[in-house]
């Protein structure tokens, strides 16, 4: 497998960041707290990682569907296509109720997003690198949300 570019690995650590704070500030009550107070609760806890990680899910859905664009044929494109916009549709359908709830569906969502990168990766239409960047993001993106959820 070829190198990560410095800027998907930049921006994929980036992308963290809320995932991060999201478990920080729901597992350091003062921090949630000042959160809470400064910035505004939606950026504090659970509601940080819930939102953002809805988003996520359905911004790697369209990645899968640029993906299947370079299919070689008509149907594994159409296949990739299908199965690219399951993750938005996870999130749609299965993101909602109680933070707890929420929290274990978008674990579940991440969990089946990794399974579907191998899958297109596997297949030829992810980049050589592609699963050498995912599998360490969707590792700390599960332990942030199960950090809200388990404790």
């Amino acid at each position: 497998m070829r190198a990560i570019p410095p800027a998907a690995l930049a921006l994929g650590l980036a992308g963290l960041i809320p995932f991060v704070w999201s478990a920080l500030t729901g597992m350091i009550p003062e921090l949630g707290l000042w959160t809470a107070q400064t910035i505004g609760p939606r950026f504090s806890g659970p509601y940080v990682g819930l939102s953002y990680g809805t988003v996520i899910l359905s911004f790697m859905s369209g990645v899968l569907w640029g993906f299947a664009t370079r299919a070689g044929s008509a149907k594994v494109a159409a296949s990739g296509y299908a199965l690219s916009v399951i993750p938005a549709l996870w999130a749609f359908l299965m993101v909602g109720g109680g933070p707890i709830s929420a929290g274990m569906n978008l674990i579940f969502g991440f969990t089946g997003l990794l399974g579907l990168d191998w899958l297109f990766w596997r297949h030829g239409l992810a980049p050589p690198w592609w699963m050498r960047l995912r599998v360490p993001l969707s590792v700390i993106v599960v332990l942030c949300l199960g950090t809200n959820v388990f404790f």
